[in-house]
């Protein structure tokens, strides 16, 4: 069987190494546009904060080490630019322009996604960046050093916009944030947002939301970002306004298409052609709550639908059964978390939903060090099933989070996570562990 892949990052080597681990005979190949394979795509940002750390170090394994010890067939520096699902083959170019064709019998598109880039003036000057491959944080880590940034505009306030803040404030960096949206983090419970919001200020950081950008301009050694009754003078512009599935060519060969444009897959990962398959950043999913497709591109659902991908493709059907959206990052002293759905979503997925905000304490009483940590839990109130859970504080956040997602996994009611035998000992909490109160709390409003 010929098995080619296209793309060579978390879902598409998962699927290469495990495919060739279940069956040593199949043949292989692995299409790759860049020269990086295999690396930590979320470790960009502190890493760039430390201009001591060198950005290979993000990379998981070489490609040579995938060739020479794994036996795949990988190809660095081509770049698939068409599907021909008649004929069952992908063609493209290499970096040295030169053209190729490979058959296949099964396909795996793992293409990822890319920075949503606005379509306005300026946008394509040598100082606006976006950040998704290693070799856009290569770029903006050497621009830092190179050019002696001191002023940054951060165009967007999601994740990675967040925690480049700290990276650009470690570097010493002035930043200024601007996005078009009035609500600095339309997500997040407001009492949860209003702290980051604080945070950031705290430590100099300028937000700007509700300003539309018009266009960038140059200026001297740098550029203007100008936008509705605001401008934001900069050495250097990162766009991290989110970013899109890269589908333009599973659209071209007629796959189907759903949220955000991704690929559309089945719980086996298998596209509308019985014999592609898509999973990672370029293709939808289902959420575990609502039972219905989404949209959310985070890494360990790549690395697993990946597994999923070779095992199907190898004879043994793997089957998933969706994603929470658990999702956790840092701002400055801060670590947020969050897992299902917000109250919004909720509502729009057609709950009757019903929330509390806590806030509790990291520690026991009276144990040094305790900090505040900020809860949001979300249910049904017809049902008592809890829906979600948004967490902030300075400690003892991330790891909570995980165990909402088990809880929405199992389909719990909040009366049942409630009773559960949450561990305690006062360096890491109070009897009463957050999490608990907060469903106490919440149970009363059922």
């Amino acid at each position: 069987m010929k098995f080619v892949i296209i793309g060579g990052d978390a879902a598409g080597m998962s699927a290469a190494s495990r495919a060739k681990r279940k069956d040593p005979d199949i043949d292989i190949l692995v299409l790759e546009q860049t020269h990086d394979v295999s690396y930590s795509a979320c470790g960009m940002p502190y890493n760039i904060a430390d201009p001591e750390r060198d950005m290979e170090k993000l990379v998981v394994r070489k490609a040579e080490v995938f060739i020479e010890k794994n036996k795949i067939n990988l190809l660095t520096g081509h770049k698939v630019t068409a599907i021909d699902r008649s004929a069952k083959k992908v063609t493209g170019i290499t970096i040295q322009g030169e053209s190729f064709g490979f058959d296949y019998d099964k396909l795996f598109i793992a293409t990822g996604a890319s920075p949503e880039i606005p379509d306005l003036p300026g946008f394509d000057l040598p100082w606006i960046m976006g950040l998704k491959s290693l070799e856009d944080g290569k770029k903006i880590k050497s621009y830092i050093k190179e050019k002696n940034i001191k002023k940054a505009v951060i165009i967007g306030m999601g994740y990675i916009a967040l925690e480049m803040c700290e990276a650009f404030e470690k570097r010493g960096v002035k930043v200024s944030m601007v996005k078009p949206g009035p609500i600095f983090l339309p997500w997040l419970n407001k009492d949860l947002a209003d702290i980051i919001y604080e945070e950031l200020i705290n430590k100099g950081i300028d937000i700007h939301a509700g300003y539309a950008i018009k266009y960038i301009e140059p200026s001297g050694n740098g550029v203007r970002v100008i936008c509705e009754d605001l401008t934001l003078e900069a050495d250097m512009v990162l766009v991290a306004s989110g970013v899109k599935p890269c589908s333009e060519m599973a659209k071209d060969a007629g796959l189907d298409l759903g949220i955000s444009d991704s690929i559309t897959v089945d719980r086996y990962l298998k596209t509308s052609d019985k014999d592609i398959y898509a999973a990672g950043d370029c293709a939808d999913a289902y959420h575990i709550v609502t039972d219905k497709k989404c949209w959310i591109p985070l890494a360990l659902i790549a690395n697993r639908a990946g597994w999923a991908v070779a095992d199907n493709v190898t004879g043994t059907q793997t089957r998933l059964q969706g994603i929470a959206g658990t999702s956790v990052f840092r701002v400055f002293s801060l670590e947020v978390a969050r897992s299902g759905l917000n109250f919004k979503e909720a509502a729009d997925a057609g709950f009757d939903p019903v929330e509390n905000s806590v806030k509790t304490r990291s520690r026991a009483h009276g144990h040094p060090g305790s900090t505040p940590i900020h809860i949001n839990m979300v249910a049904d109130k017809k049902t008592g099933r809890l829906l979600g859970t948004q967490m902030v504080g300075k400690e003892g956040v991330v790891h909570r989070i995980n165990s909402i997602a088990v809880a929405l996994h199992n389909k719990m009611t909040v009366e049942d996570f409630s009773q559960t035998d949450l561990a305690y000992a006062p360096p890491f909490g109070p009897v009463w562990d957050p999490l608990l109160t907060a469903a106490n709390q919440l149970v009363k409003k059922i």
